[in-house]
Parts: C-alpha cells; structure tokens; sequence
C-alpha cells in the first residue's frame, strides 16, 4: 500500500503493477481480518475493539498521528517556494518539540481535573488550529514561516494535551490480561497513522504541484518578503499562492 500512495502518481494510477499491489493489499486485509477473527491466540486481538472507549481512542490516536503529513508539505513548500534548505525549514519544527515536551505534563493535570475527554477534544481542536495556519500559502513567505511556525507550536500543544488522556482512556478499559496487546495495537495505530499521513500527504502534494517538474527554488528570501508559489519555475504575484 505504501508503494501504491507513494508510486502511484509516478507510475500511473491504472498500472498493472499498482492495481495488482493494490488488490493484494486488499485481499491480504480481509483475509487477515478473517483468521485473527476466528482464532483465540490470534496476532492481534480484534475483540479489544468491541470496547467503543478503546476502539475510540485508538481510531483518534492512529487519525491524529496522520495529521503528521500536513508538516511534511508545510517544509516542502518552503523549501520549494522560499528557497530554504532542509536544516532551515527543520528549524520552524523546533516549536512543534517544545511544545510537545512542555505539555505533557498539562495533559496529565487536565487529566486528573478533567477526565480523559475534554483534554482529548482540546488537543485535537488546537492541532486542527495549528494544521490551519500552515495553510495560509496566500501570504508572503517570512510571513508565511512565521505563521507556520505557530502553527507547528500549536500542533505540539495540541499532542501534547491529548497523549496522556488518550492513553489512559484506552489501557484503563481495557481487562487487565489484555493490556499489553491493548497497548501494542494503540502503538501500532499511531505509527500506521503518521506512515500513512506521510505517504498520503507526500503522493498528493508531489501530484499537484508539480514538484518533480520543478529543478530548483521558486523564489529567492529578500527584505521585501518574495512569494511562495509551487507553480512554475517564477513568482507571479507577492502572495503564497498554490496556484
């Protein structure tokens, strides 16, 4: 599935190859899902999932961590629009660790006052906040990295407010024979979610804007703030437009 989102463009959607890929991966799950259901000792155990509070938490965890895909085109455009580097547009992540490392321990509070819901809904509407600014490409580009930069902040605060929380409301419902596979599959959701996100996000980004097309920067960074624009090898107009 991987090679399909990642290859598909390049490829070509109708491929032999990918539709192939695709129907494997397809038949693989339902056949998968079929013997896990009907066995005991299965690899993973799917009954976790017939508590709607875990299987609440996990299906947030594993959307959440996908989420993680908007950075990835965020840093591409500036490199692409603004003519940074790798190193300079990591730097306007360092917000996004910060925040994650300052609020972990807020989640926690919130979740001893709160209980595990509020917080949960407070990290994923301040993420969503974060992931909004990183789309206001209409800007010019210091102030677009400006704006993206508070926007990662943001995305760091808002995990950080939910990691805590989501973690107890999954493993604290769950019998306790069952927590360690609870906790492996919870773990499992958030990493297939941020491989998925960035696969997804890359394969759509690269389709779109043309990016392979592209052999250098778009704009040059000067005083008077050039433009990000991810469609032709100039700037047409003072703005961060995508079109």
């Amino acid at each position: 599935m991987s090679i399909v989102i990642g290859q598909g463009d390049a490829l070509g959607w109708l491929n032999p190859t990918v539709i192939g890929l695709a129907l494997v991966f397809v038949i693989a799950a339902v056949v998968f899902l079929r013997v896990e259901a009907g066995r005991a000792d299965g690899f993973v155990d799917l009954t976790l999932f017939e508590n709607r509070t875990y299987a609440g938490a996990t299906l947030s965890n594993f959307l959440l961590n996908g989420a993680a895909g908007t950075l990835l085109v965020a840093l591409a455009l500036v490199q692409q629009g603004a003519g940074l580097s790798s190193f300079q547009a990591g730097l306007l992540t360092l917000g996004y660790l910060v925040a994650i490392l300052g609020t972990i321990r807020v989640g926690e509070k919130l979740l001893q006052q709160l209980g595990a819901r509020r917080p949960m809904l407070m990290g994923c509407a301040i993420t969503a906040a974060g992931i909004l600014l990183t789309t206001f490409t209409f800007l010019r580009a210091r102030q677009y990295m400006i704006v993206a930069f508070v926007g990662f902040t943001l995305f760091g605060v808002g995990l950080g407010f939910y990691a805590t929380p989501s973690t107890d409301a999954a493993l604290s419902n769950v019998p306790g024979d069952k927590t360690g596979a609870a906790s492996g599959i919870y773990k499992m959701a958030s990493s297939l979610g941020a491989a998925l996100g960035v696969a997804i996000s890359a394969a759509l980004f690269t389709a779109l804007s043309g990016l392979e097309s592209q052999s250098g920067p778009l704009s040059d960074l000067s005083s008077e703030g050039p433009t990000i624009s991810t469609s032709g090898s100039q700037p047409r107009s003072r703005c961060c437009s995508t079109c």
